[in-house]
């Protein structure tokens, strides 16, 4: 969900795939770790193209500007991911151009299910440890710009995108789509309430700076 909204906000993420792994996959595996996390992998996953020759993505190294910044963080703001940090920025650089990656601790929401109605309102106060948020200083022009883009559309597109295989992992009576309008509407909530985030944002970033 995180790395496909990204993309429909116009950031640089690797293609991802669906692949299915064959029960006979890594049975030859020496390494009895690795073999157990193949088994557990049987059945439809997710690949990212792997970007050869990229690297970290280091704010002291590499200059980005003030705009791009704020994209980032609102992006993060509007996901709740937690994992954005100078100590795991989770972008790289690619043939000098920017990419994201990895955005698996976003909706955390989503570990206790539980509440998701008032976790969409949440102001993430996370927001202050984000790697690029003593740059990030037009937030409400980029606010106004993606509340245009990410429409509840293309959140119901992307969602829906979602396997019913990755979906039947709660001890409820909620099926695929149940779990997946779930998603759609905390998603919404956020977007409605989005200068919740930014404000918090915006005052995180004045204690910074």
């Amino acid at each position: 969900i995180g790395g496909e909204i990204a993309r429909a906000l116009g950031f640089r993420v690797p293609e991802i795939v669906f692949l299915n792994l064959d029960e006979a996959f890594g049975r030859t595996e020496a390494d009895e770790e690795i073999q157990d996390l193949l088994q557990w992998s049987r059945g439809l996953n997710m690949g990212l193209h792997f970007l050869s020759g990229s690297l970290t993505f280091d704010p002291i190294v590499h200059q980005v500007d003030g705009k791009t910044a704020s994209q980032v963080v609102w992006l993060d703001a509007l996901l709740t991911n937690v994992d954005r940090t100078i100590k795991n920025t989770n972008m790289l650089i690619w043939h000098k151009e920017l990419w994201l990656i990895d955005h698996g601790a976003s909706l955390y929401f989503h570990h206790s299910w539980t509440n998701w109605q008032k976790q969409a309102l949440v102001p993430f106060v996370q927001i202050k440890d984000h790697v690029l948020l003593p740059f990030a200083d037009r937030l409400e022009e980029v606010d106004i710009e993606f509340r245009q883009i990410l429409t509840s559309d293309k959140i119901r597109e992307i969602v829906n995108a979602i396997p019913d295989d990755w979906l039947n992992w709660t001890e409820g009576t909620e099926t695929p789509q149940d779990l997946r309008d779930i998603y759609i509407r905390f998603l919404e909530e956020r977007m409605k309430h989005s200068e919740t985030f930014v404000n918090e944002a915006q005052n995180a970033r004045k204690a910074l700076i």
